[in-house]
């Protein structure tokens, strides 16, 4: 297999990122949610590359394998948004996930982010497993950080600190 590539989003990959994110919402876990309900992959560089967050993406043979986001926000916070790895790629042996994880945790530390906190949904069984094998904890939602940008359909919040 060819080596899969981990970079900084670019403008010029927005369409393909925005077909691979929305084929697994849709696709694989039957999320009832459209390009149009995520305003936020037609804005990448405002949303996630300012302020000290960022959005990489791994690329493998010219397509888009994985993407992950973060918003930095409040106090030197971060969310983690966007985490979606195609399923060929999925697991340890290819270890797609967690250099995107590594990436983002590196970045934030650099900027002085102290904590990322995201949001998932329960039936992301495999996603949840995986953000807790990484140092996530359960977090209540009344126990959110103060301007933690919360999506309509999460109802599972996880965070690691970075302290």
């Amino acid at each position: 297999m060819p080596d899969i590539i981990y970079r900084s989003y670019a403008k010029a990959d927005e369409d393909a990122v925005i077909a691979h994110i929305v084929s697994i919402q849709q696709g694989e876990f039957a999320v009832p949610v459209t390009a149009a309900d995520q305003p936020d992959l037609s804005a990448v560089a405002e949303v996630y590359q300012s302020g000290g967050g960022g959005f990489w993406v791994a690329e493998l043979a010219g397509r888009i394998v994985g993407t992950i986001g973060l918003i930095s926000y409040g106090a030197n916070e971060g969310a983690l948004r966007k985490m979606f790895v195609a399923a060929d790629v999925r697991g340890r042996e290819h270890g797609v996930a967690a250099r995107l994880l590594e990436l983002l945790v590196d970045h934030a530390r650099a900027e002085g982010i102290v904590g990322v906190t995201l949001g998932t949904i329960e039936r992301l069984h495999a996603a949840i497993r995986f953000y807790e094998k990484n140092g996530f904890v359960p977090v209540a939602p009344e126990d959110l950080p103060e301007g933690f940008p919360r999506m309509a359909v999460d109802t599972h919040f996880y965070r690691l600190e970075l302290g």
